[in-house]
Formats: C-alpha cells, structure tokens, sequence
C-alpha cells in the first residue's frame, strides 16, 4: 500500500489554472460590444460646487445623458463599435459598448444651474450645491 500526498499549494495552483482557462475561454466568446463598463471621474469640491470631470474619447453630446436628483450625478453613454467587416478582432481594448457611472455628492445640488461642456474628450460638469448648502459668512457686529 503506498500514501500519496497532494500538497495544497500544488492544489490550488491546478484550480487557479482551471479558472482563469474557464474565464479565457468565456472572454473569447464575448464580442466587443457586449462589454459594459464604469466610467472613471475626478470630481473636485469647492465651497460653491462640484467639479466632476470624464474621459469619453470620440463622443459627441448627441451620446451621452447627464441627470442629476438630489444629491446624484448621473452619466450613461455608449461607445459606437466601429464596422469590422469580416475582419475578426485580434485584440480589442478600446472603449466600445454602454457605460454608466452614478456619483453620491455629500450635499444636495441645484440640477438647474449645472453646466456642461465637452471638449477634446473630455465631459465636465460644473454642479453648484443648493443654497442651503454653501458657507455662509457672517459679519460680526461690535457693540
């Protein structure tokens, strides 16, 4: 009779292996545009507002959406997958498919008085806080 001793490292190595094969495998299926992603921000606080700032490379203002409820930003878009023809995609890693992001600003804002622009890729979003919200200074009176 002999004993054969499977060393757990050894174990797991074989199982990690057995993943990331399954995961590949479940990747080349995938076409480009079927991948949705987050889309990544700066947003930069200030006493008067939020500056919140994205990269949407290729972009008009036509593809995006921008809302804004309460205390929420808001942003969803799509990349437009360019027309491949036959040919078949050897590696693909530029942006394609829906995106989506959804930002909790610690205050409330006033959606009314948001400003928007697009420029060289980039979407920035100027969101004033309400009113209620600002610093307010006080004089003080002597006397």
């Amino acid at each position: 009779m002999s004993f054969y001793y499977n060393f757990p490292r050894r174990r797991w190595a074989e199982m990690r292996e057995a993943m990331n094969r399954m995961m590949e495998d479940a990747l080349d299926d995938m076409q480009p545009q079927e991948r949705e992603m987050t889309l990544a921000v700066d947003v930069l606080a200030d006493d008067d507002g939020y500056t919140v700032r994205a990269l949407v490379p290729g972009l008009t203002s036509d593809d995006l959406n921008v809302e804004i409820l309460n205390n929420t930003v808001t942003i969803h878009g799509e990349f437009k997958a360019p027309e491949a023809g036959e040919a078949k995609y050897l590696v693909s890693e530029l942006p394609v498919g829906r995106f989506g992001r959804v930002i909790t600003l610690p205050t409330a804002l006033e959606p009314g008085k948001t400003e928007a622009t697009l420029k060289n890729g980039v979407l920035t979003l100027r969101v004033p806080k309400a009113e209620a919200h600002r610093p307010k200074t006080i004089e003080v009176k002597v006397g």
